[in-house]
C-alpha cells in the first residue's frame, strides 16, 4: 500500500508540474499577445485551456497537500503559495483584462511573472524566504 501511495504521489506531483509549465506557458502567450493589442481571446482554446490546465493544477496540488499533511495556514510555506497566487491571479486579470489600459498592461504582467516566480521558488524550497532567512 505505501509503495502504491508513493507511486500516485510521484504521478500526481508528475501532473501537477506538467500543469505549471503549461499554465505560465499559457499566461505567457496570452500576455504577449495581449501587449501587442492582439485579439487572443478569439481563440477558443486560448480561453478555455487555461481554466482546465488550472482546474488540474488545483486539485492536484490540494490532493498532494493533504498526502503529505501539510495545509495553506497551518504551514507557513504553503500559507505563502496560496497568497502568492492570490497576487499572481489579481496581476494576471489586470494584465489580460481588455479594460485595462494598454500603459498599465505591461506593469500588471511583469508583476503576475514575478508572482508565479516567487511561488515556484516556495515551491522548491519550502520556504517563504526560498531558505534564504
Amino acid at each position: 500500500m505505501v509503495n502504491n501511495l508513493a507511486t500516485y504521489y510521484f504521478w500526481v506531483k508528475t501532473l501537477h508540474v506538467t500543469c505549471v509549465v503549461l499554465s505560465i506557458t499559457l499566461f505567457v502567450v496570452r500576455g504577449t499577445l495581449q501587449l501587442q493589442s492582439r485579439p487572443w481571446w478569439q481563440s477558443v482554446l486560448l480561453r478555455r485551456a487555461p481554466h482546465i490546465v488550472d482546474t488540474v493544477l488545483l486539485s492536484a496540488a490540494l490532493w498532494m497537500a493533504c498526502q503529505i499533511g501539510q495545509y495553506p495556514f497551518v504551514n507557513g510555506w504553503l500559507t505563502a503559495k496560496v497568497l502568492a497566487l492570490l497576487a499572481y491571479i489579481l496581476f494576471g486579470m489586470r494584465a489580460l483584462g481588455r479594460k485595462t489600459p494598454p500603459s498599465q498592461r505591461l506593469p500588471y504582467f511583469v508583476a503576475a511573472l514575478l508572482s508565479v516566480s516567487y511561488i515556484i521558488g516556495v515551491a522548491l524550497t519550502r520556504s517563504p524566504g526560498w531558505g534564504l532567512i
